[in-house]
């Protein structure tokens, strides 16, 4: 059965999509599987044994440029490869505007989340078959779901299997010599957890005898990596890594702690133990997912307010920035790691 998937960012949203070919590749004969996704996370796409081919767009980019696009043949050669295959089925599994006028190109009976479970309604109209999601379950969950009505078998109540095998073990925390890579760069302000939580974390690591490594995705969060790791032996901020390099790393270290970011979703997609840490955000609906990642949200009079800035002006958490991460001390924090990594 040739399927084409059309999800194709973000960083979360793919991982969260995994699952779901797991499910399906263990019930549909024959599956093969197609995927539209940002060319920034084709390697991740690919790296599910469901997946045949990975057919890269670059919605982002071409929308800058779009006369540029078309002038080079960019366009017209994804449109070709996109229109190239007669599917058995092309399911929109993100529900924009965008996705649905990729659906709407493809060759095939198109599936998808009907208007009232979209997040843009007005993605369900180039569906021949809207379907019905409940909104307010978790993104895994919801995706498993609207597969296994795509397909016609019951949602499976297992974890979710994202399909990535680890290298090796993850080693216990409990002797010297792990690898923890500290997840600390992510979008809202509000998301952010205080730096110096962080640096005690750093050092509370260090004094184990562990390794910490610190990714980056900017100069702003290169700057605060070197900020946390001065005067730490055993800490260190890593080179700019690809999307493929940083997930073959995270296939082989030990534990993770992050924040509500792609990368904590990617560590917990394979197999990391760790925990992610929430304050504005709502883990119930987009919390890690994995067989040893725990999720831990603030426990605040306004979390989750799912607000970009922070308008809190009571006194709880008085000189924490911002307040809700005041109830999450890096004490707590690091014993939940312990915990979770050996249980």
């Amino acid at each position: 059965m040739r399927v084409l998937l059309i999800k194709t960012s973000s960083m979360g949203d793919v991982i969260h999509t995994l699952p779901a070919l797991t499910d399906a590749q263990a019930v549909v004969p024959g599956l093969r599987v197609d995927w539209v996704v940002e060319e920034a996370f084709a390697d991740l796409a690919g790296r599910h044994p469901a997946v045949e081919q990975v057919l890269p767009c670059a919605l982002r980019r071409w929308r800058r440029h779009p006369l540029r696009v078309r002038r080079s043949g960019e366009w017209g050669g994804f449109r070709a490869r996109l229109q190239a295959t007669e599917y058995d089925a092309v399911i929109d599994a993100q529900g924009l505007i965008k996705s649905a006028f990729l659906t709407r190109l493809a060759h095939g009976p198109k599936y998808g989340l009907d208007r009232t479970s979209a997040r843009e309604a007005l993605s369900a109209r180039v569906l021949d078959h809207p379907l019905p999601i409940p909104r307010g379950g978790h993104a895994v969950s919801r995706v498993r779901e609207l597969f296994a009505r795509v397909f016609g078998y019951t949602t499976p109540d297992s974890a979710p299997d994202y399909g990535l095998h680890r290298q090796q073990e993850a080693r216990s925390l409990l002797t010297p010599g792990a690898n923890l890579v500290f997840c600390h760069g992510t979008t809202w302000p509000t998301k952010h957890y205080p730096e110096a939580f962080w640096r005690e974390l750093v050092e509370w690591a260090d004094e184990a005898g562990h390794r910490v490594h610190l990714p980056w995705g900017d100069e702003a969060e290169k700057r605060r990596a070197e900020r946390l790791v001065r005067g730490v032996p055993g800490a260190r901020v890593l080179p700019r890594l690809s999307l493929e390099a940083l997930t073959e790393r995270f296939l082989g270290w030990d534990a993770f702690i992050a924040v509500d970011t792609g990368l904590a979703h990617l560590a917990a997609a394979t197999g990391m133990p760790g925990v992610a840490l929430y304050g504005p955000t709502d883990p119930r609906l987009t919390g890690v997912w994995g067989s040893r990642a725990q999720s831990l949200g603030a426990e605040f009079p306004c979390a989750p307010c799912v607000q970009e800035k922070c308008t809190y002006r009571g006194s709880l958490g008085k000189g924490v920035e911002p307040p809700c991460f005041s109830s999450l001390k890096p004490q707590w924090v690091w014993q939940r790691l312990l915990e979770v990594t050996d249980p």
